[in-house]
């Protein structure tokens, strides 16, 4: 009977392991099924990859969105600005024609007596001109010995560009006159020019008979720095006769950082009125005003006594190295 029981054990052992294979290959048939198995979940996985995928591509697009938006209204702020700045512009222009106009009303001065005597057209004995200009003029005041002084007094001139029609023949007059008497003196020697027009008693005069030197100039070379030439093109941009060069070439010999570039005639024109007008107005010791002054200085010794015979005009602004001569 040993042998039976031993045989009734096997048994069992034998039924619990077919059992178990049992359920080992129905788990193993339910992987591969394609509700529930493997594929199933692969299949799962890739829809969430593809809704993660959206989400990210619609969260991507909105951002497109709101970047074109927003560079959208910076262009329009940009525009703004600017319209803001022309029109700002306009005004400063509109406040110094009338305060010129009002400025001989103004209650508490002294108002010169209207001149009687006939304007004499000027001629070789009236000294380039100066008289006349001199006896239109009413008498400087103290505070006007300075340069910066005088600057201030003439710097609410109104100027033809802004459309103002009032006119001063005798200023006229006398540009021309000192223009013309610069002109003969150019086989002068260099030391004799600058004393034509610089000595004028009224600056404005020597600002516009440097006006018409410029008109006489067909191009003119002018090296500085970058940067010193970004600042002399924005102010001048927006002057109506000033025109961008075609070209700014970078200078490899030398310090880095310089550039060359060629003005017309008639861009330096309006360079001078556009540096005369911020030297006169700009605060002293800050930067415009320094920028302002070094700059039409240097473009004044420059046009002292041009050689008048095609050679290039060359305006250096970098005393690092020496003045550089004409080729």
């Amino acid at each position: 009977m040993g042998w039976k029981n031993e045989f009734d054990k096997a048994m069992k052992k034998l039924t619990e392991i077919e059992d178990r294979l049992t359920t080992a290959q129905q788990k193993v048939e339910r992987l591969d099924d394609p509700t529930v198995g493997l594929t199933a979940l692969h299949g799962e996985l890739v829809q969430s990859r593809l809704k993660i995928l959206e989400k990210i591509e619609g969260g991507v697009i909105g951002l497109r969105e709101e970047n074109r938006e927003i560079r959208r209204r910076q262009d329009r702020m940009i525009s703004d600005l600017n319209d803001t700045r022309g029109e700002l512009r306009h005004l400063l222009d509109l406040v110094d024609v009338l305060r010129s106009s009002a400025l001989p009303g103004t209650p508490g001065e002294s108002t010169p007596a209207p001149s009687t005597e006939t304007e004499q057209p000027p001629g070789p004995e009236a000294g380039h001109g100066l008289t006349a200009s001199a006896e239109a003029r009413p008498p400087a005041s103290a505070d006007t010995e300075h340069q910066g002084g005088t600057m201030e007094n003439t710097a609410h001139q109104p100027r033809p560009e802004d459309g103002a029609q009032e006119q001063d023949p005798a200023l006229k007059n006398a540009i021309e006159a000192a223009y013309q008497g610069t002109s003969t003196s150019a086989g002068q020697p260099p030391a004799a020019a600058p004393q034509a027009f610089a000595g004028a008693d009224d600056p404005r005069i020597a600002h516009g008979v440097l006006l018409l030197k410029a008109a006489g100039v067909a191009s003119v070379e002018l090296i500085a720095h970058r940067d010193t030439w970004e600042w002399l093109a924005a102010l001048a941009a927006g002057h109506s006769h000033f025109r961008t060069p075609p070209s700014v070439e970078d200078i490899k010999e030398g310090r880095e950082g310089r550039v060359q570039t060629v003005l017309s005639g008639r861009s330096l024109i309006a360079l001078l009125i556009e540096l005369w007008n911020t030297r006169s107005t700009a605060a002293p010791l800050q930067s415009e005003w320094a920028l302002a002054t070094m700059t039409y200085n240097r473009i004044a010794a420059e046009l002292t006594d041009p050689a008048g015979q095609g050679q290039t005009i060359r305006i250096v602004l970098d005393d690092g190295y020496p003045q550089e001569t004409s080729d």
